[in-house]
């Protein structure tokens, strides 16, 4: 059986990144969400900030552009973290990349964002979502924000050959817990590369 890292793997070594269903050349839906959190008020090269499964999201390209200097991308595909890192060019450097299954993750220091568009529906067992929330717990700093982008309740029920999760605004909030307070609310449709619609919804939340 192939494994979730060789299923990834795969996926971003054979695959042009503008050509996968997920493709966003601007992040702009995050971004909104994260200007509408907020984030601390202080100089943009102190904020620490994570994207979780992002290993070719263009958010590290956008936080990069906006100041942000303490930036990691974690991802379960060496090949995707490749992706980005070519991407960026001498702009990598600026950034920690780790390897790694997020669900067994144990974060060296807190952050004030993590961010993850497109993780978080591929996990359908109950005890992946809740190793899931613990390490989201154990990264983010008290006040610290999160945004988690997922399929929507009429998304798509398989991506990338793989059985996804959907979820309402409310079904979502649930799902992350007590732990968090979700104060902004967004609604998308995501236009594939190869013209197919995919509804999302983005939930902003503050760690309690």
């Amino acid at each position: 059986m192939t494994s979730r890292q060789e299923h990834w793997d795969a996926v971003y070594s054979s695959s042009d990144d503008a050509a996968l269903t997920w493709f966003e050349d601007r992040p702009d839906l995050s971004l909104q969400v994260i200007r509408q959190l907020g984030l601390p008020d202080r100089a943009r090269a102190e904020l620490r900030a994570v994207d979780v499964g992002g290993g070719t999201s263009r958010l590290v390209d956008a936080l990069l552009d906006d100041g942000l200097r303490d930036l990691t991308v974690l991802d379960l595909s060496a090949e995707a973290l490749q992706v980005s890192q070519d991407r960026l060019g001498a702009r990598a450097s600026l950034v920690q990349w780790i390897t790694g299954d997020v669900t067994e993750w144990r974060p060296e220091t807190r952050f004030d964002l993590w961010h993850d568009r497109a993780l978080f529906h591929f996990l359908t067992d109950p005890e992946t979502r809740a190793a899931y929330i613990r390490t989201m717990t154990l990264a983010l700093r008290p006040g610290g924000m999160a945004v988690i982008g997922a399929f929507a309740s009429d998304g798509p029920e398989r991506c990338s050959n793989l059985p996804v999760m959907r979820y309402s605004a409310e079904t979502l909030a649930q799902e992350i817990g007590e732990g968090f307070e979700p104060l902004v609310s967004l609604e998308h449709i995501h236009e594939t590369p190869m013209g197919r619609s995919q509804p999302f919804v983005y939930l902003g939340f503050r760690r309690r």
